[in-house]
């Protein structure tokens, strides 16, 4: 999960201490059983993980499709689960990775973003928490986030160095204690700089549906904050006519278009 892109300027713990776990999700491996779950994973993030549907749901399915409204009309996210090749479709441009590239059809040159950035961003930010359960994580503990007097206990969750593109980001899930919902997502961003941040920003998730089974965000919502003082919101996104499938995409489908060219990371 490795790229994240600052929208606003892209997301967890148990109360007694315990030592820090890490994790080996094989891409193509069978879902685990609830038990396996358990001696995997952080207990408290394996009870968020079921009460979400569960990490054998998930792993059933092969294909993840959502719209995203923009002001300029929706882009259409489209990432195979296992092995993570994306696409973006957004009227005349289209990004995505092809399991080795990321690349870019812009034929007006109209798209002014980073698509090695943004291409898989809001996928990472959308499969919460069951990205949670990739390869090379690091399970610690992490101060309760308190927010209009509710505290939300949490996982830290940081990378094994050479996992991703940045291996350096950190993230802090943050569930409900009386429901074991997912409640927030704190992390960092160090993709251009590649310099481990201590810049925490913060992402609600109180706005959930059941799509196939697991139960998917509805709406993200971005808050101001100083430090893990929680303020207003400032920004959404809802995602719409989310939909899984159990089967791939024809290879093709994530492959560079013939109008399209390889992108290479900005300075």
């Amino acid at each position: 999960m490795r790229q994240f892109f600052v929208i606003i300027a892209l997301l967890f713990f148990v109360q007694c201490k315990e030592a820090p776990k890490t994790m080996s999700a094989k891409e193509e491996a069978a879902p685990e059983s609830v038990a396996a779950t358990e001696t995997l994973y952080p207990e408290s993030l394996a009870k968020v993980f079921e009460t979400h549907g569960g990490l054998d749901a998930w792993k059933s399915k092969r294909t993840l499709i959502y719209d995203l409204p923009k002001p300029n009309g929706a882009e259409t996210h489209t990432t195979d689960l296992y092995s993570r090749k994306d696409k973006i479709e957004m009227g005349a441009i289209s990004m995505g990775f092809d399991g080795k590239e990321v690349w870019l059809m812009d034929q007006e040159d109209a798209y002014k973003g980073d698509a090695i950035f943004y291409h898989n961003l809001m996928f990472y930010f959308y499969a919460m928490p069951f990205v949670l359960a990739d390869d090379g994580i690091t399970y610690t503990n992490t101060d309760a986030l308190v927010f209009e007097g509710v505290s939300y206990p949490g996982i830290q969750i940081s990378y094994g160095d050479g996992v991703g593109t940045s291996p350096k980001d950190e993230y802090f899930i943050h569930y409900d204690p009386a429901t074991n919902q997912m409640a927030w997502l704190g992390y960092t961003v160090t993709y251009r700089s590649g310099e481990k941040s201590d810049n925490v920003k913060w992402i609600r998730y109180g706005d959930w549906m059941k799509v196939d089974g697991l139960l998917m965000p509805k709406t993200l919502t971005w808050h101001a904050y100083e430090g893990r003082e929680i303020k207003e919101a400032k920004n959404n996104y809802t995602f719409e006519n989310v939909s899984f499938d159990t089967e791939s995409k024809p290879a093709d489908f994530y492959a560079i278009p013939e109008n399209g060219k390889v992108v290479t990371k900005k300075e």
